[in-house]
């Protein structure tokens, strides 16, 4: 695996479908200041249209994933500035919450306020034993701005996201995955080796269900009921007149593996759901 420094805080790296990108900020924990964010947001845009990349893991380096935003930067900030900083988040977490590809959140060790947050914009968050996430902003006389009030709320429901956010404590590894933020918690040294089993597990189905699964879920929780469950069916539909779908019937009937999306993006999988539904309607 080739490692690639796309920014002096963040190394890129791939193996196959599965791209890895690990902030690297040590001696501030992962902090995010602006000139982090943007390059945050740069890659998100770029890895939309990747054409190669159906899953992303996200971890840190060190005892720090993101310990929030660079506290540093608000000192002496006029308003201006902050609402600025405040804009540029929310629009680079809703980068990557609205990626197309699968994305594994590995928080090492702490993930705090902005660390939280960007983390909860991910489809999966695993823990390492020594993780510890929460979202202090309570502390500064703030809240949460990029999505933490929003995004752990529709989580673990809103009396859970009060207690936490209202009295800013952390939550320990076993808390995050008794509450349902991280799907599992594993020693420091195993982390890593599981979000990429996890990763290679989700690369290997097929493209076009894959990106379909998460854009219905994610699009169809927030409906009601009767709408999300005929976007549901749409969906299914445009899913059958596929190449994927078809290839998965024919490999089952045939007792073969399948062979899904060989050569497909991300980009003609959209392209192709869109075209299937309009033919069903």
């Amino acid at each position: 695996m080739t490692e690639n420094r796309i920014h002096p805080h963040l190394v890129l790296s791939r193996q196959g479908r599965v791209s890895e990108l690990r902030i690297d900020r040590q001696e501030a924990l992962g902090a995010l200041n602006l000139d982090i964010m943007q390059a945050l947001r740069r890659f998100a845009s770029s890895l939309r249209s990747d054409p190669d990349c159906r899953v992303l893991i996200l971890t840190g380096t060190g005892k720090g994933f993101v310990a929030g935003a660079d506290i540093s930067g608000y000192h002496g900030a006029s308003q201006a500035e902050f609402d600025g900083f405040q804009r540029m988040s929310r629009e680079t977490f809703d980068a990557f919450a609205s990626l197309p590809q699968i994305t594994i959140c590995a928080v090492n060790g702490y993930a705090l306020g902005g660390g939280f947050e960007l983390a909860l914009c991910c489809d999966f968050i695993l823990v390492s034993e020594k993780a510890k996430l929460g979202l202090p902003e309570i502390k500064l006389g703030l809240l949460p701005g990029g999505g933490g009030t929003q995004r752990l709320t529709r989580l673990v429901g809103r009396m859970r996201a009060k207690e936490l956010i209202l009295t800013g404590r952390f939550l320990s590894a076993v808390e995050a995955v008794e509450m349902g933020v991280a799907i599992r918690a594993q020693p420091p040294d195993g982390l890593m080796d599981d979000a990429r089993g996890l990763a290679r597990q989700l690369a290997e189905q097929a493209p076009l269900a894959l990106a379909e699964g998460k854009r219905v879920i994610d699009d169809g929780v927030e409906a009601p009921l009767a709408t999300a469950l005929t976007f549901e069916q749409r969906v299914l539909g445009g899913l059958f007149a596929s190449e994927d779908g078809r290839e998965g019937i024919a490999a089952f009937i045939e007792k073969r593996p399948p062979e899904f999306g060989a050569s497909t993006s991300v980009a003609e999988t959209k392209a192709e759901t869109a075209t299937a539904k309009e033919r069903h309607g």
